[in-house]
């Protein structure tokens, strides 16, 4: 029996022994670490097209919405009001995110309906010393001069100089509307873009090839333009619908501008009292046979003698 006692008291010690050494073990074990919750995938709002959205054609705002992307795309818009009205440069397809790279801009954004951008040659003369920045209003004058080498044939009757157009939009000058080191405006500067009515483009045009323009810069608060309607319009060259009838002011600005100008219709040559027949009695003398010719005439018009055949 005191055998078996002392058996149960060795068993007990290295039952402790065993015990202590493993809560040592457990002691000297890192705790272990928390895991973490899973994290929710992050999303953006991003505007996408609800159908296809045609290149040249104006978004509407029913065909925007916001949707949540995993991804947020570089040139992404995040509100639809920001993007009605703004015409795709390229077709966009349904569902696909609407990005700034996809858009009309620059230039072509800044241009009014019904108006066209038109470069024109200009110098330190001609624009305000150079000084014109872009979103300037500008009256263009333009000078005719006319040739006289050309005698009584020419198409101007006479040297002259008028304002052309009221109140232009200047979009852009020289390098971008650069400036020097002084903060001034590039004095190098050789062309301005101009926001022309598409039916004005015309005259613009022939004006700048036939004679010189100048800009005159005005106070953008002044709102008083040419009253056109009190001077005579020039005439088209081609004839148009309207000229059988109909009012020529229903035709569109643009049929308006494939009639085209002349420019003596443009100087109002074509317009004005023709002059009055200068005081000379070679004016009316009659045309007389050449002597000793056969077949040619002399003409002479107002002191100048023309040789033909005849």
């Amino acid at each position: 029996m005191q055998n078996l006692n002392r058996i149960i008291a060795v068993l007990l010690i290295c039952a402790a022994l065993l015990l202590g050494l493993f809560a040592w073990m457990l002691a000297r074990r890192p705790p272990p670490k928390p895991v973490a919750p899973p994290l929710a995938q992050a999303t953006y709002p991003v505007v996408v097209a609800t159908r296809e959205l045609p290149a040249g054609k104006p978004i509407a705002l029913d065909a925007l919405r916001v949707e949540r992307l995993p991804i947020n795309p570089i040139g992404g818009f995040s509100d639809p009001a920001l993007l009605a009205g703004r015409v795709p440069a390229t077709a966009i397809g349904a569902q696909a995110p609407v990005l700034d790279t996809q858009l009309s801009s620059g230039l072509a954004e800044r241009i009014e309906p019904g108006e066209r951008a038109v470069a024109v040659r200009v110098d330190e003369s001609n624009a305000v010393g150079s000084r014109l920045r872009p979103g300037n209003l500008v009256d263009v004058f333009f000078t005719l001069k006319r040739d006289g080498a050309t005698g009584g044939t020419g198409e101007i009757e006479r040297s002259q100089a008028r304002l052309l157009l009221s109140r232009v939009r200047v979009l852009a000058f020289g390098q971008g509307g650069g400036t020097d080191a002084g903060g001034d405006i590039n004095l190098a500067a050789r062309t301005a873009v101009l926001a022309v009515p598409v039916a004005d483009v015309d005259q613009l045009t022939l004006a700048e090839g036939s004679g010189r323009l100048v800009f005159a810069l005005r106070n953008p608060r002044d709102d008083e333009v040419a009253d056109n309607t009190a001077l005579p319009a020039p005439g088209p060259l081609l004839k148009t619908a309207a000229g059988t009838g109909t009012d020529a002011t229903q035709v569109s600005p643009s049929t308006r501008a494939a009639a085209g100008v002349a420019l003596d219709q443009l100087s109002g040559g074509a317009r004005m009292a023709p002059a009055a027949p200068p005081k000379n009695n070679a004016t009316h003398a009659p045309a007389r046979i050449v002597a000793g010719t056969h077949n040619d005439i002399e003409v002479i018009r107002g002191g100048r003698a023309e040789t033909v055949a005849w």
